[in-house]
């Protein structure tokens, strides 16, 4: 019987490989598009069985890369929609057809991509994706936007984003990201990543996050009705002025101070407080007092 190889040589034997084979295409980790391409094998098995996905959906994969991430999650359902930026990637796996027959292959920059489009009467998308971290904001702020179609998503991220959208209020790391995505989806940070699982190796630590988009009805259930634009507004306005307390921070939607603090004192929120010690269910309150 074969001696295994450890974990730790195949990780090493996969990025040579990863690099024979861009070089051998001409191709090389594109810095505008933020690739880094995964070599630890075990990693996309853990991505796939951290998604809970079944033989009969449809998955869309954001980044499809050299395919690591692709295959298993290829195995694991019925079809995966795969969206790829990079034209030479695109073209190395037509030329080449190593992957899966049920991988639908796109060119398209995600950013632009309308997630309903792909979407079948009454489906509601799953997304694994290892984002650029360039592009992570963005398609956080986008797939928010795009929240009816969507189900859930796990995605590599940046350790230090991962961990604010995770964050508790009063922790440092809450921002408005944090509570506009806790206003639509549930945030479960899942494990950590080191920067020997790519190639190029990045310079931080990654962190695998899944997000489960609530359904209208079950959110409308838990937090009740409220008037989402407005609640951006506040949400963004706070936090743009962190370092003020609520009764100047939140000026420049009030018609006076007056005004402000008779909705902060209905939402029995002190004028003193700052748009860190705020809960999603605050501002939700604050939202529905300001809009009525």
């Amino acid at each position: 019987m074969p001696t295994p190889i450890p974990a730790r040589t195949c990780t090493e034997m996969n990025r040579f490989a990863t690099k024979r084979l861009l070089e051998a295409r001409g191709l090389a980790p594109h810095k505008r598009l933020g690739q880094n391409f995964l070599v630890d094998e075990n990693l996309p098995l853990r991505i796939v069985a951290a998604a809970g996905l079944s033989a009969q959906e449809r998955v869309m994969e954001v980044g499809v890369g050299l395919g690591a991430l692709t295959r298993p999650l290829a195995a694991a359902v019925h079809e995966v929609v795969g969206i790829e930026a990079d034209s030479g990637i695109i073209r190395l796996h037509e030329e080449q057809g190593d992957l899966p027959q049920n991988v639908q292959l796109v060119h398209a920059d995600i950013l632009k991509v309308d997630l309903a489009s792909f979407c079948r009467p009454g489906e509601r998308l799953k997304i694994v994706a290892n984002l650029p971290y360039a592009i992570s904001t963005p398609f956080l702020f986008r797939i928010m936007a795009q929240r009816a179609c969507l189900h859930s998503a796990v995605l590599m991220l940046q350790r230090e984003l991962a961990l604010r959208l995770a964050a508790r209020p009063g922790n440092k790391d809450y921002g408005a990201p944090t509570v506009l995505l806790a206003a639509c989806a549930d945030v479960e940070p899942l494990f950590a990543v080191p920067p020997s699982a790519f190639h190029p190796r990045p310079k931080v630590d990654s962190l695998i996050l899944r997000l489960r988009f609530f359904p209208e009805p079950e959110r409308l259930e838990a937090l009740g009705a409220f008037d989402r634009p407005l609640f951006t507004r506040i949400v963004r306005t706070t936090f743009a002025r962190r370092r003020k307390t609520l009764a100047n921070a939140l000026l420049p939607l009030a018609a006076d101070r007056a005004e402000l603090c008779a909705w902060l004192a209905a939402a029995d929120i002190a004028a003193t407080a700052r748009a860190e010690t705020l809960s999603l269910a605050d501002y939700v309150r604050l939202c529905r007092i300001m809009q009525a």
